[in-house]
């Protein structure tokens, strides 16, 4: 049976922090993650502490209910060097 959320219902929250660095090609590569954070404030703190010890570091969130495949906009937490574009 799929979960239904009503309108009151705020959907679940997807917050992901992924680090990268280049490889020998220069080319960006996950190192870190990405790994999936239980709030935004954690995330932003784990991407803060990550982000001298990397080429690049995102944090993100986005409205998710994977059960029924619904997805938001993603919001961009912090961002500090370079990152592969994220679809």
């Amino acid at each position: 049976m799929a979960e239904c959320i009503t309108p009151q219902q705020k959907m679940p929250k997807l917050i992901v922090v992924a680090a990268f660095d280049r490889d020998e090609e220069g080319e960006l590569q996950a190192t870190f993650g990405p790994a999936e954070q239980q709030s935004e404030e954690r995330a932003k703190r784990t991407a803060q502490a990550l982000a001298s010890k990397h080429a690049g570091v995102i944090a993100w969130s986005r409205d998710a209910n994977p059960a029924i495949g619904e997805y938001g906009e993603p919001t961009t937490l912090f961002l500090a060097g370079t990152v592969p574009d994220m679809e």
